[in-house]
């Protein structure tokens, strides 16, 4: 017996629902774990990142400073005189030995051969105190020889005598003119030894000796005075402040000009304490001259150690070669305290820091999690701030979404 179709129909609508129902539980079975996955990986933090690079955070720093020349000497006339010629003018160069201006001779000549004469008449003089003095010290020794043999010759007769008179042979008036002309002789001979001791100890010769040897110093001193009558160049450079004129008289002493030296030339500023800091043991420094000369090193020869009480500064000096001589005395230089080099720092963005009360951070990406560092903030250009400590070039940089991390949060870098 056949079933009713719509019974059939039916059974077959059931059957197919509890599939379709089946199908369908059995996909939400599977989307589940997928979900919860998505849903952790919402709960990590996306953060885009930078790599932490150099730039140059502001130009060298800049002094001006003087140029002046390495050595400065006056011109000095030794001797004086009425100025004759002028040979070299104000602001010309003059080599070492080079003659600026001469003084009138005739004047200098003159006391020149009067020293001459003074010399030649100590020396004549000595030279006949000399011989005279020589003689009499002969003579006084040929007396004192004399005489002593006169005494001699005297002591014999008179001790004959007196054995005559003890013999009986000789009276006693004879024995007394004996003794008499003995003792006178003596007497003699005592005198004439004394004259000879004062001529061997005379000092009269010492002083003429002296006088001679003082005008022989005198004419040294003409001579060089007769020599300073051309005022030269100490050293070579340009004559500057020439106060003198033809005709004009000049004393012994008086200071004609200035020299200044022009190779080497030193640049010479004056440093605050901070400038200071900056230079402080380098070996040469930057320097140029607009229009005269480009950037080039100079030796550093002079920083004072100790600050200046007048100027309140510290004392730089720049020695600087300058054989062309184009670098001139009073002329405004340049010098460059730091170099492009130093000016090219560790920098990040200043929106990446994180500020707690007076301390600074930043999150550094390292694997899958951030680390926060403490930093250390120096100059600011712009949207940038150069970073003294706490992170090094190439690390990743957290720059969005920093003020929601804590140290060792796990993160994802977002592209």
């Amino acid at each position: 017996m056949k079933r009713p179709l719509a019974t059939v129909g039916l059974r077959g609508t059931k059957l197919l629902g509890a599939i379709v129902l089946a199908a369908a539980l059995a996909a939400g079975c599977a989307k589940a774990p997928e979900k919860q996955a998505a849903a952790q990986e919402q709960q990590i933090p996306a953060v885009r990142v930078q790599p932490i690079a150099k730039l140059v955070i502001a130009d060298p720093l800049e002094q001006v400073a003087d140029v002046v020349s390495a050595v400065q000497l006056d011109i000095v006339a030794k001797t004086g005189g009425d100025v004759q010629e002028i040979v070299k003018k104000k602001g010309e160069y003059a080599n070492k030995g080079d003659v600026i201006f001469r003084i009138d001779p005739t004047d200098v000549q003159l006391q020149h051969d009067q020293a001459e004469l003074n010399r030649r008449n100590s020396e004549l003089q000595y030279s006949i105190s000399k011989d005279n003095i020589e003689n009499s010290k002969t003579d006084a020794r040929n007396g004192v020889a004399k005489l002593g043999q006169a005494v001699k010759d005297l002591e014999k007769t008179y001790n004959k005598l007196r054995n005559d008179y003890d013999a009986g042979l000789a009276a006693k008036q004879q024995v007394d003119q004996a003794e008499t002309q003995l003792n006178n002789m003596k007497l003699d001979l005592q005198s004439a030894r004394d004259k000879l001791q004062a001529l061997e100890t005379n000092k009269s010769l010492e002083q003429l000796q002296v006088a001679a040897e003082l005008a022989g110093v005198s004419l040294k001193q003409a001579d060089r005075a007769l020599g300073n009558v051309e005022v030269k160049a100490a050293v070579s450079g340009v004559v500057t402040d020439l106060g003198v004129e033809a005709g004009m008289t000049v004393q012994p002493g008086f200071r004609a000009g200035t020299l200044q030296q022009l190779d080497p030339v030193k640049i010479k500023a004056e440093l605050t304490e901070e400038t200071a800091k900056l230079v402080r043991g380098k070996q040469e420094l930057t320097f140029y001259i607009p229009g005269v000369v480009d950037k080039t090193k100079a030796k550093v020869s002079y920083l004072a150690d100790v600050m200046n009480a007048t100027t309140k500064a510290y004392s730089l000096e720049l020695e600087v070669p300058n054989p062309e001589r184009n670098i001139r005395p009073g002329t405004k230089a340049q010098v460059l305290l730091t170099e492009s080099q130093d000016q090219n720092v560790v920098a990040i963005p200043t929106l990446s820091v994180v500020r707690e009360g007076s301390d600074t951070y930043v999150f550094v990406v390292s694997g899958d999690h951030v680390e926060k560092r403490k930093i250390g903030l120096g100059r600011l250009k712009d949207a940038n701030q150069e970073v003294l400590s706490g992170v090094k070039e190439g690390e990743q940089l957290v720059v969005t979404g920093q003020h929601l991390l804590k140290d060792k949060d796990k993160v994802q870098v977002s592209k």
